[in-house]
């Protein structure tokens, strides 16, 4: 079986070799993932992380400086950094790479993808970059020899808990939200900020990307059994309440809630609705002084009717080309058809491939502090 998908990965992938003749980008790679029971959610965001440059590029200098070190403990970061490096360092343009050792990993860290069910894409990346995170946090406090043969290794400097410094995972993924809540008699507002890897955006009918992040920000009024309580007047009042996006990050991450549960039904429903998702994103944060742009970079799709089965490939841009990944097969495909990824204008459509995590990198080259 596996040689029978090498084979057909061959044939693919020298076709794809001469569709881009010359204009092979020199040092990339093209390489489609083996499934390995229903890990096409686990290979279309592996493949969109891989076309991620920054955090690829993190990813292999990671690789390198452990390496370097000596034999590190396996766990979810080294077997995704190697799996990286392996494709990065192949000989041939394409083929296929199984990410055995990975899944492996995965299941082992996580019963929810221990079966050979239908899994969620979101779900997984979710629970990937906050595993990345937690492995990177507990490095950084991890004493080093000479801290601990000259002080304290519990994690406390002159008695003050030490807190693990920002990531590469953090520098690329994360924004701040802003949660304000103005009271309505005594007009104070109360604001928290909160950090996001990602943005989960409701969706409705013949909508897009930019209408959705304005429902996102929209002012919800707190009364009845929802008010708010108030520090200034001490008591339950009505209040405003609005999300906003105070620090866009590098890398944009977009989740489009095609999963809701339908309480008649008793059960979750796809919602095939049309969201139209530009190349090129306008985001404002809060001062707004001026927006953050945003190139779109990579989208997974949800291919299938429901929620419990069904389908996930992705696109990827690479050095100006657009190419499509369904588990070991990669295929060019033309910018244009990336607007049959939308979704459907009708409820009842034969289309059933949907734009559901959407990957965008800002153009500004930094994340934008207001």
């Amino acid at each position: 079986m596996v040689d029978g998908v090498t084979l057909t990965m061959g044939v693919a992938g020298s076709k794809l070799e001469k569709a881009l003749g010359d204009h092979f980008p020199e040092g990339e790679r093209y390489f489609g993932l083996e499934n390995f029971g229903n890990t096409c959610y686990c290979n279309s965001v592996l493949q969109a992380l891989y076309f991620c440059v920054p955090f690829r590029e993190q990813l292999l200098e990671y690789y390198s400086s452990n390496k370097s070190q000596g034999e590190a403990e396996e766990n979810l970061l080294t077997c995704l950094a190697e799996l990286f490096s392996q494709i990065n360092s192949q000989k041939k343009k394409t083929g296929v790479i199984a990410p055995k050792r990975f899944v492996q990993r995965l299941r082992k860290e996580n019963d929810v993808f221990r079966g050979y069910m239908h899994q969620d894409a979101h779900e997984f990346l979710n629970f990937l970059l906050n595993q990345l995170v937690d492995i990177l946090e507990k490095e950084c406090l991890k004493p080093t020899t000479e801290t601990v043969s000259n002080g304290p290794s519990n994690g406390h400097v002159n008695g003050v808990k030490q807190e693990p410094a920002a990531t590469w995972v953090h520098k690329n993924f994360q924004g701040i939200l802003t949660n304000e809540t103005r009271c309505l008699r005594c007009e104070t507002v109360t604001a928290r900020d909160e950090t996001f890897l990602d943005l989960s955006l409701d969706i409705e009918q013949n909508s897009s990307i930019t209408s959705c992040l304005k429902n996102f920000s929209s002012t919800e009024t707190l009364n009845a059994e929802d008010k708010f309580f108030c520090d200034k007047c001490c008591s339950l009042q009505e209040a405003q309440k609005r999300m906003k996006i105070k620090k866009s990050p590098r890398i944009l991450v977009i989740h489009l809630k095609r999963f809701k549960y339908m309480e008649q039904l008793n059960r979750h429903k796809k919602l095939s609705y049309r969201v139209v998702f530009p190349i090129e994103l306008k985001l404002s944060t809060t001062l707004d002084a001026g927006d953050s742009v945003y190139s779109l970079f990579a989208v997974v799709v949800h291919v299938g009717t429901g929620p419990n089965h069904g389908h996930y490939v992705s696109l990827v841009k690479s050095h100006n080309h657009w190419l499509f990944f369904d588990d070991e097969n990669a295929e060019m495909i033309d910018e244009s058809a990336i607007q049959t990824f939308f979704g459907s204008a009708q409820e009842y459509s034969s289309n059933t491939d949907h734009g559901y995590i959407l990957f965008y990198e800002s153009l500004s080259g930094d994340d934008k502090s207001l």
